[in-house]
């Protein structure tokens, strides 16, 4: 399976079951693409004589036309050299062929019927620190930190038993994650420091090492906050926006008032105290701002390197929700974008961009790749009464109710759920070049939208794609320019 496509000057060929990445002229781009309708899903097939004729005929009846002469730089366009350059082309895609680099076999579908009953820990939980906000966002998906439910907060002691709960689910792993979440968090700041230190009181009795992290609105940040974040959160991710008047209009305060003017100096002192690694400024963006790679812009410009602008996830119904329409004004955005980042890298100004990050060279595991975040089995969400959801997204939804951390994980079944969800048991993912990319999507907005986890958004797939598209061409265009 290969998928082509044409980004800001480049010919681009992903070999999707390798991940191998080929730039290559018209001519190759146009046999490849020859070479792939013949093929049809069988990927394996060896061209036939009459099919190499077939496509040398075709090739060098298009390319005979003197508006390709660029292409044979010293050469002319008459029919014998153009047929040689063709057929010395074909060669060069055949051995790619044989050497495992184009048209590969997918070996992961073989490995699925282990990967459904492969033994997993609990290596991950997000803590529902806070049900409340001081923040009322019009897109929370958290209804300002309540979740279909009360406002409260967590107590120690519950916090204490999740920890004790992860502890004892993570079997031999030693390197587990603790995200601090919300509502927001710096409401309920003590509990978080005495947490952190029990779990480090723990990491050397049972051999474990812990990660922490935390999403803060910013509001309530302070020096002593920082710099207990900095000594112990790994992670950070700071909420904002973008421009002033989009975040202000998005993310008021309770009292109706903008948001950015008190957070963006912290955010901009956070950064750097953090010497700009290991956070994230993350924004959202909705139907109100399709020109979004203006924020992002907006972000590197204050001088954030760490960036993640996201597209909101709501039903239609709501005027911010991203709608089927606005989906080729998005897509011209994240080309926008890449653009934008090259240049910038270009004059020893570049940032990270969240969505546009790819290890081409390595990647995640295989798990990862075929089933994304681990939710509902490595990972759960865990509200300030200890009730434990596959993640914070479906925290309120009581079908997906799996347990307390004082009694475990009882809803068994729903972790089998999760456990057998892939890009395999998704009939849309089957044939999607960027299956392993997304490894499917994410589980929550496939339940918002299709009532279960075993289908897709189909606009965030779009944009999925896109997404990877722009990726992949940075790391084209950056090998060019090295």
């Amino acid at each position: 399976m290969i998928h082509q496509y044409k980004n800001n000057g480049f010919n681009i060929i992903l070999d999707v079951n390798s991940g191998m990445i080929h730039v290559v002229d018209d001519l190759a781009y146009d046999i490849i693409a020859m070479i792939d309708k013949i093929n049809g899903k069988n990927t394996s097939h060896l061209l036939s004589e009459e099919e190499k004729e077939d496509i040398i005929n075709t090739m060098v009846k298009k390319y005979s036309d003197s508006k390709y002469q660029e292409l044979f730089a010293d050469t002319s366009t008459d029919p014998v050299s153009v047929k040689e350059a063709v057929m010395e082309s074909l060669i060069d895609i055949e051995t790619l062929i044989k050497d495992g680099a184009l048209f590969t076999e997918d070996i992961y579908e073989q490995y699925i019927s282990d990967f459904k009953t492969r033994s997993t820990v609990v290596k991950a939980l997000c803590l529902h620190i806070a049900h409340d906000c001081n923040l009322a966002c019009r897109y929370c998906f958290a209804e300002e930190g309540e979740y279909h439910g009360r406002r409260a907060l967590m107590s120690y002691e519950v916090g204490k038993q999740a920890l004790d709960f992860l502890i004892a689910n993570s079997g031999n792993r030693k390197n587990l994650e603790v995200d601090f979440f919300g509502g927001e968090p710096l409401m309920n700041w003590q509990v978080v420091e005495d947490l952190v230190k029990y779990g480090r009181e723990q990491e050397t009795i049972h051999n474990k090492k812990f990660r922490f992290t935390l999403t803060t609105n910013g509001v309530l940040l302070d020096d002593h906050i920082m710099e207990f974040a900095n000594k112990e959160m790994s992670n950070v991710v700071l909420s904002i926006d973008g421009r002033k008047e989009v975040n202000d209009y998005m993310r008021p305060s309770r009292n109706g008032k903008g948001s950015y003017d008190l957070i963006i100096p912290k955010f901009e002192k956070m950064a750097e105290s953090r010497n700009q690694n290991n956070y994230y400024v993350r924004g959202t963006f909705t139907h109100e701002n399709l020109d979004f790679s203006e924020d992002v812009k907006h972000l590197a410009e204050r001088g954030f390197k760490q960036i993640s602008v996201e597209p909101v996830v709501s039903l239609p119904e709501e005027s911010y929700a991203i709608k089927e329409e606005d989906i080729p004004a998005l897509l011209e955005e994240y080309d926008k974008l890449a653009k934008y980042m090259i240049e910038k890298k270009k004059k020893g100004e570049d940032f990270n961009f969240f969505h546009f990050m790819l290890d081409l060279s390595g990647g995640p595991c295989v798990a990862k790749r075929l089933s994304g975040c681990g939710s509902g089995t490595e990972y759960l969400a865990v509200t300030p009464w200890g009730d434990l959801y596959p993640c914070h997204q479906f925290v309120g939804e009581e079908e997906y109710l799996m347990g307390n951390v004082s009694e475990g994980v009882k809803r068994t079944d729903i972790r089998e759920e999760f456990r057998k969800s892939n890009v395999y048991s998704k009939e849309k993912c089957k044939d999607c070049f960027a299956k392993f990319y997304c490894s499917g999507g994410c589980a929550a907005n496939s339940y918002k939208f299709n009532g279960n986890i075993n289908d897709t958004y189909d606009i965030g797939c779009e944009l999925e794609r896109k997404r990877v598209e722009c990726a992949i061409m940075i790391k084209v265009a950056e090998a060019e320019e090295e």
